[in-house]
């Protein structure tokens, strides 16, 4: 009974797996690293808590520290407009309009946080408190879910933060008196 050469072959690579993962096996049975209580040393200008990011205002940190001040200014109402399409299904732009999944977005900006009447909003929402601002708007439009913990909104966010100011910007023309930019 002689064994062809691809039964060798096979044979080897199983008995490799087996090695790795036997060594693998006992090296962590062997070996036992307890995770650190506090850093061994300080990185300076990196990224994350070192940085400062812990000390930020949530909003911040939702809307990934961007200063959207800076962007309202130059941001286009019609971009806005246009990236708004993907809001659309689930709410509504016009002054009086019904509420749909979401609630009507006319006179946002400056509106009471789970403020429009007749739609039932998450305790997320409802437990917020205060208006919308265009830097909780920006929070929000980057990540719903970031900025509210527990909201019913499933929409992942407007990355760019472009795109988000354009939107802001065109939300706040929905308004009969828009409120002035920051």
């Amino acid at each position: 009974m002689q064994l062809s050469l691809l039964e060798k072959i096979g044979f080897s690579l199983m008995l490799a797996a087996w090695i790795a993962w036997g060594s693998n096996l006992i090296g962590n049975a062997l070996v036992y690293a307890e995770p650190l209580q506090v850093a061994a040393f300080k990185i300076e200008g990196g990224s994350g808590a070192a940085s400062g990011t812990a000390e930020k205002p949530p909003a911040e940190q939702a809307a990934g520290g961007s200063d959207i001040s800076a962007l309202l200014a130059s941001a286009d109402a019609s971009a806005g407009a246009k990236t708004f399409k993907k809001c659309k299904s689930c709410h509504t732009k016009e002054k009086g309009g019904k509420n749909r999944v979401g609630p009507n977005l006319w006179d946002v900006v400056g509106r009471a946080k789970a403020g429009a009447a007749g739609f039932n909003f998450s305790g997320a929402l409802k437990g917020l408190g205060g208006a919308w601002t265009y830097q909780d708007l920006d929070a929000f439009l980057a990540s719903p879910k970031g900025f509210a913990k527990g909201t019913k909104m499933s929409f992942a966010g407007l990355k760019k933060p472009k795109d988000r100011a354009a939107v802001i910007v065109f939300l706040r023309s929905l308004s009969d008196q828009p409120k002035p930019l920051p």
